[in-house]
């Protein structure tokens, strides 16, 4: 190891002291101060003297984190309420059937991956929450929330092994899960849908999912629907995926609410993926930083035990000062070694340190912990965090990534990926944990479980009952709520009147409604990013006030005004501010209530378009994952409706992505009449069917007369198209099916076709094409695979046959596409490739060319060639200009 002064530094140079003995008067007085009134008493001096020297013009420069130390003290430190021996024991047990579970299946199945050092690192992390704080769902009422590392997945299914939760035959099937009864990789509620609470896998989904879902307890306390005092939300997570910016976007958030009901456990092993996580700095100092900075309150488990006596006698501080300079890289490379290693290259190399460790041997310096495999240590830090009151808390704690590996996997870059190890590793491991395995056992990678009267099992047992019962564990169903009928709320979106209107003020006034209702309305969440007014929300502000922990404590410029600005603790509108990924996060919150708080609530997200699932499709696929029930509105959609917004804002693929997604049912409504439907449908599938299934519908701010429906159509709206008209008293030659803002081109198109070129047409109003192609994909399976032969796809009852189709979106023609491979008929499909742009909406629907024109053209060129010719002339159609989606 290079001598200290030639390692980069962690910490500004110390100013040389040109007083020593002022100096230290200084500093006595201080240390006098703190033992006689205490360290409240030392912060307050410390605050007025920086604000003196801010007025004298001395600009502080205080450390934005403290030392590299244990936050709390020795003498602070709680006596530990539960047998160390016995939760050694246990940890080892569940330590070994993890890694035996991860092997196991690598040996036998290269190709199936797997981790065990995230979780040997975080063993005694997860075991303190499991054994003295992390509260399960109980008669007593409802319990924490617990947001899993997802890399530690195998020791959380070794531990449910334990439990008898899990059988030898699921660890058997680990990451094998097609033939049923497998486990999946990473915590899945939609694999595993009584075991998995929230999804983790995609790292920084969890700690801003954590932040919204401890705010979302809040919300529901505030407006009386759900007691939610006293549940606490933890996110154990790793130190790398802080890197992720939706790992800190909701930092600030949750210390401006005073969330001091989630605490955050970094599991700073200082590895990631490949290599160090800060190689060249400290990554528990940035991370204290960075929270602290926030507004966070910070508590460092650096050290074991074992450092204690150590740390006393250093007067000197010779260990900090080291501490402090040491960057991870090296402190990767010594925890990678053993003691004789750390004597030589650590505490040699000062004679100070030296002195320290003078009377231990070797392999008493290899036993030095650190902070987070020590259970007095970690329990300690947890206490603080949970009786913590006004402030989230973040608990930084130091571990070795792959704690226990030996010299294959401890502290090693390559650990991550660490998934087959030898017979004599695995024998080294039992004997490092003192495993009653005999070398038959560990050959073959046996898993142990104690026998249920085992002093090991009673004792897990036990202290889960105190804490009410097993976690993870996902209630499935909540109570179903009625939706009134469509009339009560939605009469004016189903017949036509001479009013123009946008279906996003459409979309608006049904939830506004909706809001009216007695039973459901309260259940209602509108979540806004921000432009609340854009979407005609603005009477909300009045009706039902925006949510805010602190309620209103200004005068708003507008309070004279009548949709005046309104803030209120029991406001049921949440106006996220710019932030799409905080804005769907709580939408995940509300719209996973049902399961989350035995509350069913039905969350509205309305967003621009273009700023969903292009933006945050992640986290929107992670609330597939959880199983989320509620409504995602996509409004001012399209890539030709919003006119003057240009590349960035206008959405032209947010349909083809939401087609992707597997339980989202997506639709495009042309009308308002037809958005009603949907809602209704929706709602009523998800509240009263209490189906595992969400709605993304993309709405227009263009304002035109809205077309009427007929009872006996809403089955084909849903379904996903219905017959708008037939154009001309010839039978069809040609179909035109559109959706959307394109529909009314499309209806256009066939008045044109009609009057200037005497071929007859139908009009057929696609609400959703993704609906439509799934369909007929499963009709075609049964029809493939030995099944109903003789079933009929909706798409296939509509447009039998063979005449010709030109479908046309306000999206790439990869949308409108997906129907096609199901359909006999020529097929044009006409979209919106290539990137937005500026303009008005007829010249960008001409540009896109998914005009009225071009969709004459297209139908021309499939039924009357001769025609086609004229038409290219007589509309201007330049065919020798560049394609949209090369420019």
């Amino acid at each position: 190891m290079k001598d200290s002064a030639q390692r980069p530094q962690r910490v500004a140079p110390v100013p040389e002291d040109v007083d020593v003995i002022e100096t230290n008067e200084w500093l006595e007085a201080l240390v006098g101060v703190a033992r006689v009134a205490g360290k409240s008493r030392v912060r307050f001096l410390l605050q007025r003297l920086a604000e003196q020297a801010s007025r004298l013009g001395v600009k502080t420069a205080s450390s934005a984190y403290s030392l590299y130390q244990n936050t709390i003290a020795l003498e602070h430190q709680p006596i530990y309420p539960g047998d160390l021996v016995m939760e050694e024991r246990i940890t080892s047990i569940i330590r070994w059937n993890a890694l035996a579970m991860v092997a196991k299946a690598n040996k036998a199945y290269g190709e199936l991956g797997g981790h065990i050092a995230s979780y040997a690192s975080a063993a005694e992390i997860f075991e303190v929450g499991f054994n003295h704080f992390f509260r399960a769902d109980s008669e007593q009422g409802r319990g924490d929330l617990v947001y899993f590392q997802a890399h530690s997945a195998p020791g959380v299914y070794a531990r449910a092994f334990l439990e008898g939760r899990l059988q030898e035959s699921h660890l058997e099937r680990y990451r094998q899960e097609v033939q049923g009864g497998g486990l999946c990789s990473y915590p899945h509620p939609w694999l595993m849908p009584d075991f998995w609470q929230f999804p983790t896998g995609s790292m920084g989904i969890g700690p801003i999912n954590a932040i919204y879902q401890a705010r979302f307890l809040r919300y529901l306390q505030h407006r009386g629907i759900a007691e939610t005092e006293g549940r606490h939300v933890w996110g154990v997570f790793g130190d790398g995926e802080m890197d992720e910016p939706e790992s800190i976007a909701a930092l600030s958030l949750a210390a401006r609410e005073s969330l001091d009901n989630v605490t955050f456990v970094i599991n700073c092993n200082l590895q990631r993926l490949d290599g160090p996580v800060r190689g060249n700095g400290q990554i528990v100092q940035e991370l204290e930083s960075l929270f602290s900075g926030a507004g966070w309150n910070v508590i460092k488990v650096l050290w074991g035990s074992g450092w204690d006596e150590l740390f006393a006698r250093d007067e000197g501080q010779a260990l900090l000062r080291h501490f402090a300079q040491m960057v991870d890289g090296q402190y990767q490379t010594l925890g990678a070694n053993d003691g004789a290693y750390n004597q030589a290259h650590f505490f040699d190399q000062d004679p100070q340190l030296q002195a320290l460790v003078a009377h231990l041997s070797p392999e008493q310096i290899d036993a030095l912990r650190r902070g987070g495999h020590d259970f007095r240590k970690l329990h300690a830090a947890f206490d603080a965090a949970r009786r913590h009151e006004g402030r989230p808390t973040v608990v930084l704690a130091k571990t070795k990534k792959g704690f226990g590996m030996g010299q294959i996997g401890e502290s090693r870059n390559t650990s991550h990926q660490q998934k087959k190890l030898d017979v004599e590793v695995l024998k080294a491991f039992r004997d490092r944990f003192a495993l009653p395995l005999d070398d038959e056992a560990v050959e073959h990678m046996r898993f142990y479980r104690p026998s249920d009267d085992s002093p090991e099992l009673r004792y897990l047992q036990r202290q889960r009952q105190a804490l009410g019962g097993y976690l993870p564990k996902r209630n499935t169903q909540a109570a179903s709520i009625p939706v009134p009928s469509l009339a009560s709320y939605g009469s004016f979106a189903l017949t036509s009147e001479d009013r123009e209107i946008s279906t996003t003020m459409a979309v608006v006034r049904l939830f506004t409604n909706l809001i009216k209702d007695k039973q459901l309305g309260p259940r209602i969440v509108p979540i806004v990013a921000d432009e609340a007014r854009t979407f005609g929300m603005a009477n909300l502000f009045r009706q039902i006030g925006i949510y805010s922990a602190v309620g209103q404590l200004y005068e708003p410029e507008d309070a004279g005004a009548l949709l005046y600005y309104k803030e209120s603790t029991d406001g049921q509108l949440l106006e996220e501010g710019i932030t799409e990924a905080g804005a769907v996060s709580s939408w995940i919150a509300a719209a996973t209530s049902y399961s989350v708080n035995g509350e069913p609530m039905l969350p509205f997200y309305i967003y621009y378009s273009m700023f969903g699932f292009q933006r945050i499709g992640d986290l929107i696929w992670a609330a597939a994952d959880q199983r989320a029930r509620g409504f995602l509105i996509g409004a001012t959609s399209g890539r030709t409706t919003l006119a003057g917004e240009g590349l960035q804002h206008q959405d032209g693929s947010s349909q083809l992505m939401a087609a992707t997604v597997p339980n989202c049912r997506a639709y495009d409504p042309a009308f308002a009449s037809e958005a009603a439907v949907i809602i209704d449908h929706g709602s009523r599938r998800m509240l009263e069917q209490q189906q595992d299934e969400f709605y993304y519908l993309t709405v227009t701010n263009e304002n035109y007369v809205q077309s009427s429906l007929e009872p006996d159509q809403y089955e084909d709206v849903i379904r996903g198209m219905r017959l708008y008209c037939r154009q001309g008293e010839k039978p069809s030659a040609v179909r035109l099916l559109g959706c959307g803002a394109i529909l009314r081109e499309v209806i256009a198109a066939a008045r044109l076709l009609e009057e200037e070129w005497q071929v007859s047409s139908e009009v057929w109003s696609v609400t959703s094409f993704s609906e439509l192609a799934r369909e007929a994909r499963e009709v075609q399976r049964q029809q493939l695979f030995g099944g109903d032969v003789e079933q009929q796809s909706h798409l296939h009852r509509c447009l039998p046959g063979s005449t010709p189709i030109v479908a046309a979106s306000d999206y790439v023609r990869g949308y409108v596409q997906l129907v096609a491979p199901y359909l006999q008929a020529p097929y044009i499909a006409l979209g919106t490739d290539g990137f937005g742009r500026s303009d008005t909406r007829s010249a960008l629907r001409s540009f896109f060319e998914v005009d009225r024109f071009h969709i004459v053209l297209a139908a021309l060129a499939m039924v009357d060639p001769q025609a086609h010719a004229r038409a290219r002339v007589q509309y201007g159609v330049d065919a020798t200009s560049p394609a949209p989606w090369n420019c």
